[in-house]
């Protein structure tokens, strides 16, 4: 892949573009202002189901642009709705969130937020994945989608989503009766997200992209006392130490070779003094997967290491381990026929050369798709829009790197000439679904 990258790199400053006026000039006008949002949003970071002041933005933005406008959906998401006579529902969604993670860009509009958890606990907070980007331009898209309503018919939803690092968000915001609401049941779903490739590249590729993935709790339950009497006690801190180690062998022994799975023990949370054995710990886990088979095994294998240690250290079952499900997707898979409509559209923005059509599926998830899945049942595609200055990108070629910077670093950095490129892309998108009629329902 790097080597592909360095073979293209010169084409990332070749953008194409076939836009309406109205939406050419509109985009042209409004870059100072889209400029501003994307900092603001940046410096005021949020973490999920607490983006009170980025979703009270986001509909202040779409009642002066005229969206009927639904807020307070699963706590903070908003829904933008533009009607413009017969055609295809076609659904944008853009996730609001950030992550617990300390900024060190040194950008002059670095991220300087340290927020209280609700358990008390207090974290640094910066936009490590570019959802101040996803919303500063589907904001863009708004604007200039309402400035060229002549240009195409029927119904615009744009959901803003919160919580995707959860994985609870779309989930949340379907369960809270969003369709119930008056949110109209998209034909077509799309998400756009940023990707540390150059400004002016895109990833357009059928089939799996995005892993599925959980998101667990286990709680080992122990005896606690002094630090010099362990006999006295049954020490939870061996035994979660003992369960991370045994985690292991469940990818390497357990899943298929050829599989792509991933187990990752990401938070071990267990007392807080030298010499006190702790009666509880906690560890976070997050799984990986493409297949339900493997996700099933992962999910039962941990349970029977959890039991296995636990009957070990002689426990009563009433202190057997527990474990919490929290956040949970399933795989995204692009529509092989939906990418082949879509493609002509980025071609026009990018140019050809410019958009991948082969990439390696991503461990990474997402949850944006289930706002559809069992919903409305509707096609959906996810698109990776290049966000890396391609500056950066070349000066970490040359030092062997892949990419300059990855998500969820504190080092992530979102140029901003990339979003209005990328409220083009997504405007032309729209544009070529609705004046083909894509997705209607007949």
């Amino acid at each position: 892949m790097r080597l592909k990258f360095l073979l293209i790199l010169v084409c990332s400053v070749t953008l194409f573009a076939k836009l309406p006026t109205e939406i050419e000039n509109d985009i042209e006008q409004n870059k100072a202002h889209l400029l501003k949002i994307f900092k603001q949003l940046h410096q005021n970071p949020e973490l999920g189901f607490m983006e009170k002041e980025t979703s009270a933005l986001v509909a202040k933005e779409l009642k002066t642009l005229g969206y009927k406008t639904i807020t307070g959906i699963a706590k903070t998401g908003v829904v933008g709705i533009l009607k413009n006579g017969k055609g295809p529902i076609l659904m944008f969604r853009a996730d609001m969130d950030a992550n617990a993670v300390k900024e060190i860009t040194n950008l002059p509009y670095a991220s300087k937020k340290v927020v209280k958890r609700d358990d008390g606990t207090q974290t640094p907070v910066m936009h490590a994945c570019g959802h101040d980007a996803h919303t500063t331009w589907l904001l863009g898209m708004a604007k200039a989608m309402k400035a060229a309503k002549d240009k195409w018919h029927g119904t615009l939803v744009l959901v803003f989503q919160p919580a995707e690092e959860l994985i609870e968000g779309a989930r949340a915001m379907v369960d809270d009766g969003m369709y119930k609401k008056g949110v109209p049941k998209p034909d077509i779903l799309i998400s756009m997200h940023t990707a540390p490739i150059p400004t002016g590249m895109a990833v357009l590729a059928k089939g799996n992209r995005m892993a599925g993935t959980d998101q667990l709790d286990v709680t080992f339950y122990g005896i606690g006392g002094h630090g010099s009497t362990p006999h006295l006690t049954k020490d939870p801190v061996l035994m979660a130490a003992s369960a991370i180690v045994q985690y292991q062998f469940i990818i390497s022994r357990g899943v298929d070779a050829q599989h792509s799975a991933v187990l990752t023990v990401g938070s071990v949370q267990a007392g807080s003094d030298n010499n006190v054995i702790p009666s509880s710990a906690i560890l976070k886990i997050n799984l990986r997967w493409y297949d339900e088979k493997d996700r099933d095994m992962m999910i039962q294998a941990i349970k029977r290491i959890n039991e296995s240690i636990a009957f070990a250290y002689g426990l009563p079952k009433d202190k057997y381990p527990t474990m919490k499900q929290k956040g949970w997707a399933y795989p995204v898979k692009n529509d092989p026929e939906l990418i082949k409509k879509v493609r002509p559209a980025l071609v026009e923005i990018y140019g050809d050369k410019n958009i991948f059509a082969e990439a390696p599926k991503s461990m990474g998830s997402e949850d944006f798709h289930h706002l559809v899945f069992n919903a409305t049942n509707a096609k959906y595609i996810h698109i990776f829009i290049g966000t890396a200055d391609p500056k950066l990108f070349a000066k970490a070629q040359k030092e062997g790197k892949t990419i300059p910077f990855s998500n969820h670093n504190g080092n992530y950095i979102v140029d901003p000439n990339a979003i209005p490129t990328a409220v083009k892309a997504g405007c032309n998108i729209l544009l070529h679904l609705f004046n083909n009629q894509i997705g209607k329902k007949q």
